[in-house]
């Protein structure tokens, strides 16, 4: 195996120095793209989607605050713009 590989104590010390802001974020960054794949025509998942949107609503609530104001405009543009897109995809009629 590689010389690179940490430490038990190397990765304790690095999950102690994140800060869950930062996974919030991340995660909500993986969400939106999810959400956005559930929307698309050819793969559509109306109830993934509303879960994605739904997801990232009560994260932002969480991390107001703890992220520049630019960054939470701009997370907050993200969420209209999924909003926008499952009513787009909602209005849609259903394959079947």
């Amino acid at each position: 195996m590689s010389g690179e590989e940490l430490t038990p104590e190397q990765l304790a010390e690095a999950i102690r120095g994140m800060k869950i802001s930062d996974v919030l974020l991340s995660t909500v960054t993986t969400i939106a793209s999810l959400t956005y794949a559930k929307l698309e025509e050819d793969a559509r998942d109306l109830e993934q989607g509303r879960v994605g949107v739904e997801a990232i609503r009560a994260l932002l609530d969480v991390i107001e605050g703890t992220i520049s104001e630019d960054l939470m405009r701009d997370l907050r543009q993200m969420l209209a713009q999924l909003q926008l897109a499952y009513a787009d995809a909602a209005s849609l009629p259903s394959d079947g």
